[in-house]
């Protein structure tokens, strides 16, 4: 794995409000990931941009946010994760903050996935990674053959199972059919 784009950024602590350098990374299968310092010895946080991320705002669009002393609006980015979670952050120009937040929306959607299992490297060809709430990655079989850009879309399929009957009210209930039965067909037969 590479990184895509790593560099110093300025965040906001969530419990103080604060603002406090992080050196970020941006790797190539969607995790950022923030550090104390360039040596990257000691982690923050990390968010898996594909599955945590739900919005990036920028400038303007940024809510409930004073940008740190000496730097503008226009510098301010926030990235919104489906946990509730915000994270305010604030490059060193409005050139870079626009990097940033194409760098981070390009990952949150077109994020190849690299193997986190035996594979070492990707997934073998004929499947589909389906991430779970936590960020894990899983490779299950893909189901439908790709039919191009504008395919026809593969249909939804619903399986219906039969109620199992295993209760002493159905079997007494057949039972008593039966019987109701056998007596009815016997008495015909002893007619003939």
């Amino acid at each position: 794995m590479a990184f895509v784009k790593s560099g110093w950024l300025l965040r906001q602590s969530t419990i103080l409000k604060r603002w406090k350098k992080n050196w970020f990374d941006l790797w190539s299968d969607g995790h950022l990931i923030y550090y104390d310092d360039q040596t990257r010895q000691s982690v923050e946080d990390k968010v898996h941009m594909p599955v945590d991320c739900i919005n990036i705002r920028v400038g303007h669009e940024c809510r409930d946010i004073q940008p740190p002393d000496g730097k503008p609006k226009d510098c301010m980015l926030q990235i919104v994760c489906r946990d509730g979670k915000t994270i305010s952050l604030c490059a060193e120009s409005t050139d870079d903050c626009l990097a940033w937040k194409f760098t981070l929306q390009d990952s949150r959607t077109n994020t190849q996935a690299y193997g986190y299992g035996p594979y070492y490297g990707a997934y073998p060809p004929g499947t589909q990674v389906i991430y779970a709430a936590n960020g894990q990655a899983y490779a299950a079989p893909y189901q439908y053959p790709y039919a191009g850009l504008y395919g026809q879309q593969p249909a939804n399929q619903v399986i219906i199972r039969e109620r199992y009957r295993d209760g002493d009210s159905d079997l007494a209930l057949g039972m008593l059919a039966g019987a109701a039965t056998g007596m009815a067909l016997g008495s015909l037969f002893w007619v003939f």
